[in-house]
């Protein structure tokens, strides 16, 4: 059953889709403008509106983009007599969920309603799976080491000041980036992610700041960029220390007098956002290198937080394995599937290098791969079950830098994967990340 919000200026036609669709078992409220439908929106959220978009006053796409921002999760269907294909893009473009030309039946109205309520079924188990998988990972401990990163991520989150995340890749630096927006006074705004490995500098720029229309070949329209978007709220700069030089001097003159300018663009725009920042990387050796701008790593450094990696904190290990096996045979259907005494053990054993990440990956592996109820050794990757390598570091002796170690593993799981692809899903990267890694590595 979903709530459903039926707009069009026509009594008629209101109270025959309203009437159809409560007859389906839906919860269905009309409104006969846009002004009465953003009431409703505000005072009750929607699943779904179902609005026409010929209206007196505010029209229906008008509405469509006030819904979106104000209940980005809303699904909006527009009804039309007058459809084109200009229109039909246009209100695509504006996050329209599907199309109705009029006259159409009831039955195109069930079958739309349907995929639209299956839509957002998977998204809210989507939704759910994230939060299970990820927040108890990493916000409840039995680890004093981690306990500790939780007090004290709790305790900065109801300041503004900058917060850096230092630890290695998998360890669940964006999660408590997210955790330490939801625990501060901004917690009503936005929290924005910029990933600063995975686009060209060019393209990293108008990300942040935004462009103007004719900027740049391909910019058509101005576009706001997600430090604007953030305002009021939080940014979160993931594997900061990817970002290009140019780029960091502009970083730098943000953060000192919080305004900026579009691409293309000479109006200086003022917001009011905080920033917190990860990295894989050493900063400090990168300062030293010369390939981080010293004054911008005292700016993000105000509070530096280092989550440890999974071999430190073997305590969460089983409790861990538990939580997480018994989220994947949910989300699998697997719900008889139980792991044998060896290959629990083989788990408990290993070094986890790419850490929460890996031993998600490695589980729903199993999960996917196991025969009968029971998890066995060969359903675990190989690299679990092979003798410990050289160069490949344990928890009680850790080998050379954090570089060198990301830099081993990486050529290690290269070596034995079939692909980039395969071999960026078993570190737990995107394959883009990975090929910057690699190359930055020198490794073949």
């Amino acid at each position: 059953m979903a709530t459903i919000l039926v707009v069009d200026d026509e009594k008629n036609i209101r109270s025959h889709l309203a009437a159809y669709l409560a007859g389906l078992g839906h919860e269905v409220e009309t409104a006969a403008d846009a002004a009465a439908a953003l009431a409703v929106v505000e005072r009750r959220p929607a699943d779904v509106v179902l609005s026409d978009v010929r209206m007196a006053g505010m029209d229906g796409l008008a509405l469509l983009r006030e819904i979106r921002q104000r209940r980005p999760e809303t699904v909006v269907v527009l009804m039309t007599a007058y459809a084109t294909v200009p229109q039909a893009v246009e209100a695509m473009r504006a996050g329209a969920y599907d199309y109705l030309v009029k006259p159409f039946s009831l039955e195109q109205v069930e079958l739309l309603f349907e995929r639209v309520l299956e839509v957002q079924a998977l998204r809210r188990d989507n939704r759910a799976l994230r939060c299970v998988i990820e927040e108890p990972v990493l916000l409840k401990s039995a680890s004093p080491l981690m306990q500790r990163v939780l007090d004290m991520a709790r305790q900065v989150a109801v300041s503004d000041a900058s917060v850096l995340l230092t630890g290695e890749s998998g360890t669940g630096k964006n999660v408590l980036a997210g955790a330490i927006h939801g625990w501060s006074p901004r917690h009503g705004g936005p929290f924005v992610t910029v990933t600063c490995t995975t686009l060209s500098e060019h393209l990293l720029e108008s990300e942040l700041f935004g462009h103007v229309k004719g900027a740049f070949t391909g910019a058509w329209k101005d576009k706001p960029g997600r430090l604007e978007s953030a305002d009021g709220g939080t940014v979160f700069l993931d594997e900061v220390g990817d970002m290009p030089p140019e780029l960091q001097t502009k970083l730098l003159r943000f953060l000192q007098e919080r305004q900026f300018e579009r691409v293309g663009s000479c109006s200086t725009i003022r917001v009011d956002v905080r920033i917190i920042a990860a990295t894989n990387r050493d900063l400090e050796g990168e300062v030293r290198a010369r390939r981080f701008r010293e004054d911008l790593f005292f700016r993000l450094n105000v509070v530096r937080i280092r989550l440890p990696a999974l071999r430190e904190r073997t305590a969460d290990l089983p409790q861990l394995i538990e939580h997480l096996l018994s989220t994947l045979r949910a989300r699998y259907r697997r719900e008889a599937l139980e792991l044998a005494p060896e290959a629990r053990a083989a788990l408990r054993a290993y070094a986890w290098p790419g850490n929460v990440r890996e031993l998600v990956n490695a589980l729903e592996r199993a999960v996917v791969l196991a025969r009968g109820s029971i998890i066995r050794c060969e359903d675990l990757p190989d690299n679990l079950l092979a003798p410990e390598r050289p160069g490949l570091a344990t928890a009680s002796e850790p080998s050379g830098s954090l570089e060198e170690h990301e830099r081993r593993h990486i050529q290690q799981v290269l070596a034995e994967a079939a692909s980039l692809e395969e071999a960026a899903a078993r570190l737990g990267i995107n394959p883009t990340t990975l090929w910057r890694k690699r190359k930055r590595y020198g490794i073949e």
